[in-house]
């Protein structure tokens, strides 16, 4: 059996390849339709015109989606592995969970305002998505070497505290360079003043995305031991 149809995971397995589905496809219509130049547009670059606008709507709402219900899913999972053998204050548990929602919150805004028609909001709603994606990697990770090696392996530490390391180290370039930017625009002259902090923060962009993604991928073995049940009782006074 394949590894994702194990347990839960394909909970996590579903949200890495279906964000990256989004932002690859969204991409390649974008491109192909000419709406965005095909070196380094920023990821909402390629969900603002139609039809691509569209796509990027529907497949990032679906993505907050399954990021809400995986980091409910992994808080469930380390709320049940501090019971059996406490390693961490639950406290720390429900701020990681609470700032990965605020996150997932922060896709839907990005999702549904496009940059150009509505840009405060849509930048609002990206900075939540990636200030709060960071801290929670952050916090994951921690929690992670706290519950190590009864429940996480070396590795997967270390991979997970890496991938929330250089996220972090991108984090804040993008919005430095982002908010020394002048104007919001989809095509762009390497000529321009402010072409560099584009690039910079455009690499910067993609990197945090994807390390969200690879970040989600560690869950999948975490997952795989952990089963949902759902129970339904009927009243008889009704």
């Amino acid at each position: 059996m394949l590894c994702f149809l194990r347990g839960m995971a394909f909970v996590p397995f579903l949200l890495v390849t279906w964000s990256s589905a989004a932002f690859i496809i969204s991409y390649v219509v974008a491109v192909l339709s000419g709406h965005v130049n095909p070196f380094l547009p920023y990821i909402s670059d390629t969900g603002t015109t139609p039809p691509e606008s569209g796509i990027f709507g529907f497949m990032i709402n679906f993505s907050a989606f399954l990021g809400a219900a995986t980091m409910y899913t992994r808080y469930k999972i380390v709320e049940k592995q501090n019971q059996t053998s406490y390693f961490s204050t639950p406290v720390f548990n429900l701020v990681s969970l609470v700032l990965g929602l605020v996150g997932c919150v922060g896709m839907g805004i990005v999702a549904n305002f496009q940059e150009l028609a509505v840009p405060v909001v849509h930048d609002s709603g990206a900075l939540l998505a990636f200030v709060c994606g960071v801290m929670y990697t952050l916090l994951q990770s921690v929690i992670s070497y706290k519950s190590c090696p009864q429940w996480n392996s070396p590795s997967t530490c270390h991979i997970r505290m890496a991938i929330s390391a250089i996220s972090c180290a991108a984090v804040i370039p993008m919005i430095v360079c982002a908010s020394l930017i002048s104007i919001t625009k989809l095509e762009w002259n390497p000529k321009e003043k402010d072409y560099a902090y584009h690039v910079v923060s455009a690499i910067c962009e993609w990197t945090v995305a994807f390390g969200f993604i690879f970040y989600f991928l560690t869950f999948i073995h975490d997952f795989q031991s952990v089963t949902l049940r759902i129970s339904t009782e009927i009243n008889d006074d009704i």
